[in-house]
C-alpha cells in the first residue's frame, strides 16, 4: 500500500488578505474523547501554507472527533498587520472523521477580520 492510499489528515492555510499561502502558522491538532481533549499533533505551515507531512495517517487517524487550532493572531501580528491580531486570535475548527473514509483535508482560508473552511479533497 502506497503513503498515499493510507487514511491521512491534512490542512492547508490560505491568507486571502494578502492573496499567498499563510506561512508559519503555528497549529494543534486535538483528539476529543468523551469531551477530553488529547493533544496529538503540533506544526507549522510551510512556504506553501501546507504542513511538511500529513497530521496523521495510517492507523493514527481513527474514526471520532478532532480539533484543529490555528495561530492566526500570531500570524497576522507577524505579518506586520498592525491590529490584524486585534479580533481573531486563535481558529478551533472542529470535525468528525468517520470509518471508511481514506483523506480528510481541512483547508483554511484567513483574513484579519474572518476565516471560513470546508472538507478539501
Amino acid at each position: 500500500m502506497s503513503s498515499q492510499s493510507l487514511p491521512r489528515l491534512t490542512t492547508h492555510v490560505l491568507d486571502t488578505a494578502h492573496g499567498r499561502p499563510a506561512a508559519g502558522v503555528a497549529l494543534q491538532l486535538w483528539r476529543i474523547t468523551d469531551g477530553v481533549r488529547e493533544e496529538v499533533a503540533r506544526t507549522l505551515t510551510n512556504a506553501d501554507g501546507r504542513c511538511d507531512a500529513p497530521l496523521l495517517a495510517g492507523e493514527s487517524l481513527r474514526p471520532g472527533t478532532y480539533e484543529l487550532v490555528f495561530a492566526v493572531g500570531a500570524y497576522f501580528a507577524g505579518a506586520g498587520d498592525a491590529g490584524a491580531g486585534d479580533f481573531l486570535d486563535e481558529v478551533p475548527v472542529r470535525f468528525v472523521v468517520r470509518p471508511g473514509l481514506d483523506h480528510y483535508h481541512v483547508p483554511l482560508l484567513i483574513a484579519p477580520y474572518s476565516y471560513s473552511t470546508y472538507r478539501g479533497s
